[in-house]
């Protein structure tokens, strides 16, 4: 599985405008986080789709990257995101973006965008 990071203005509408050229083409988005800094905003996101999501992005002219997600399900208590990006860290992993993408049972299914799957893997176990 793979995450698109999108830079998009920092401006009303720049969302739903992405969110809709997507579900126009049937495609879910299954996780998503963002943020903005002065006049940019970026948004990392997953979905149901990615082959439709790449020509949706490549039509509409976005300029966007992909990076591969690893998933780890992290109890819910504190330090447990700590541990998590302190392996990775260890492991030489850069982690991209991350953001929570489910529950399994009391524990927080967090998808991390990284820089190297199988080392991601490995030391998230």
């Amino acid at each position: 599985m793979n995450a698109f990071i999108v830079e998009l203005p920092n401006r009303p509408g720049s969302l739903a405008m992405l969110a809709e050229a997507i579900a126009e083409r049937g495609i879910n988005v299954t996780g998503a986080a963002g943020a903005t800094a002065g006049d940019v905003g970026t948004l990392a996101f997953t979905t149901d789709n990615e082959g439709a999501t790449r020509g949706v992005l490549g039509d509409r002219g976005w300029v966007f990257r992909e990076v591969p997600v690893v998933t780890a399900s992290l109890e819910d208590v504190p330090g447990t995101l700590a541990s998590a990006a302190r392996r990775l860290g260890d492991a030489g992993v850069n982690i991209e973006t991350m953001f929570p993408s489910g529950m399994d049972g009391s524990k927080v299914r967090m998808a991390f965008g990284v820089d190297n799957a199988d080392a991601a893997s490995r030391a998230l176990g």
